[in-house]
């Protein structure tokens, strides 16, 4: 018998159970291979005993399966990023598949790395929130199964999960207004992702039905995006863009953020500024993130249901591995104004 720390092989089963070791491996792999009942209870009893476990990577290059599925995002350390996992995560574990997860940092290239990576491990399909349209096509022509998150990409034949920005904003814009807010700011990242753009045109688009002209100097838009440190990009961008506020003297009694993150650097940096929230100003966030409810003050938000986003990404690509659908498919969710502490009626 094998050593305690010795790998267990297929060829130490098939010794124990007095049988070969390609009578032992179509067992053990399930083969329909016909196999003699005295012999098969064998080989199990061998492998129990040993406690053998199977290479399932060398299985999977051999066969070309894979029970691995890979999921490629900016930054898990992003809380919005973190419970799309999880739902990710679990209905992938539900049907017995593992994720292989991978943070791009919001790189370019350490996306085509990735993409490279997963590939030549086999997996089948993978979940992504892109940088690049051009990487993704590159896969799908060499057959690998895409499930965009929070995007869609003109001209990609792939399935989507996306979420009704431009709605969401649009609500939020609408809830200020009734609260007697005119002068209202945008504060983002850039505008590199289907998302932001569309949440900055249900901005301008409820300015114009409520009859308020966009002003050029409200936009605060920032121009890098990069995940350089812990602190995270959109925090950062967040503290950046109050420190803009206050350089341009704006008299906003508002702002709308892109995602709670963003809000949450915003309003810290204001009360540095000796601004408060909402006394001083109002924020509405973008996301209803798990802290936004701890928050101080706690932050009046538009809800994205993230898990449900993973959850149902995962379901449309296992779906479609298990031959279940074989058409693209796309699910928009709806948002819900989360209303809380951050905004201060004005009227």
């Amino acid at each position: 018998m094998p050593g305690a720390k010795d790998k267990v092989t297929i060829y130490d089963v098939a010794k124990m159970a007095k049988v070969s070791p390609a009578t032992a491996s179509r067992v053990l792999s399930g083969s329909a291979y016909p196999v003699k009942e005295e012999l098969r209870k064998r080989v199990i009893e061998a492998a129990n005993m040993l406690n053998y476990s199977p290479n399932v990577l060398a299985r999977s290059l051999k066969n070309n399966t894979s029970n691995d599925i890979g999921v490629i995002i900016p930054t898990i350390s992003n809380p919005f990023y973190s419970s799309v996992i999880l739902g990710i995560e679990n209905e992938a574990d539900r049907k017995g598949y593992n994720l292989l997860l991978c943070n791009t940092f919001r790189d370019v290239e350490k996306e085509k790395r990735y993409l490279q990576s997963l590939y030549e491990k086999q997996v089948k399909g993978v979940i992504i929130s892109t940088l690049g349209s051009g990487n993704i096509k590159d896969y799908m022509d060499k057959g690998l199964e895409f499930v965009l998150l929070d995007q869609r990409i003109d001209g990609l034949d792939c399935s989507f999960i996306s979420f009704d920005c431009f709605k969401g904003a649009y609500m939020a814009v609408e809830y200020l207004v009734c609260n007697g807010h005119r002068r209202i700011a945008f504060i983002s990242s850039p505008l590199t992702k289907w998302t932001r753009n569309e949440t900055f045109k249900g901005y301008t688009a409820a300015l114009a039905d409520s009859g308020i002209d966009v002003q050029e100097e409200y936009l605060l838009i920032g121009s890098n995006e990069e995940e350089v440190d812990e602190e995270g990009f959109e925090f950062k961008n967040g503290k950046q863009m109050a420190d803009e506020f206050m350089r341009r003297k704006l008299d906003a009694t508002a702002v709308l953020a892109v995602n709670d993150m963003t809000a949450f650097g915003f309003i810290q940096q204001m009360h540095l500024h000796g601004k408060k929230v909402p006394e001083d100003i109002s924020v509405i966030g973008f996301d209803d993130i798990s802290f936004a409810r701890m928050f101080s003050p706690p932050l009046t938000t538009i809800q994205y249901p993230a898990y449900e986003v993973g959850r149902l990404a995962a379901l449309l690509l296992l779906d479609k591995l298990a031959g279940n659908n074989h058409s693209s498919m796309s699910v928009n969710l709806h948002p819900k104004l989360i209303i809380r502490d951050s905004v201060r009626p004005l009227t």
